[in-house]
């Protein structure tokens, strides 16, 4: 992740993002630097719209965030399910014993 800071940094502040520069700020963090690393980030961007890439990562999370917001409601309604067919099983016994009553 440390990696993509650094980019991100890098293109926050105007600067090119190339191998030297995000070495550097990783140094100056006192990271310990993997040129592969840095290599295989440097190549992956070549030709990247940063801006775009970061508006399209930021409207991401919110169709994921209204996922989770269904579950409550789904186990809501499971719950109701439940408790009409208890209802309706225990009414049943209740007819059941009016025969033999």
């Amino acid at each position: 992740m440390e990696y993509i800071y650094a980019a991100l940094l890098l293109h926050n502040a105007g600067k090119e993002v190339s191998e030297e520069s995000v070495k550097a700020v990783l140094a100056a963090a006192g990271i310990d630097v993997e040129e592969s690393r840095v290599k295989a980030l440097v190549a992956a961007l070549d030709g990247v719209n940063i801006e775009e890439a970061i508006s399209k990562a930021a409207a991401a999370p919110v169709a994921v965030a209204a996922a989770p917001a269904a579950a409550p409601v789904e186990a809501a309604v499971e719950e109701e399910e439940e408790e009409e067919e208890k209802e309706d099983e225990e009414g049943g016994m209740a007819g059941l014993g009016a025969l033999f009553g």
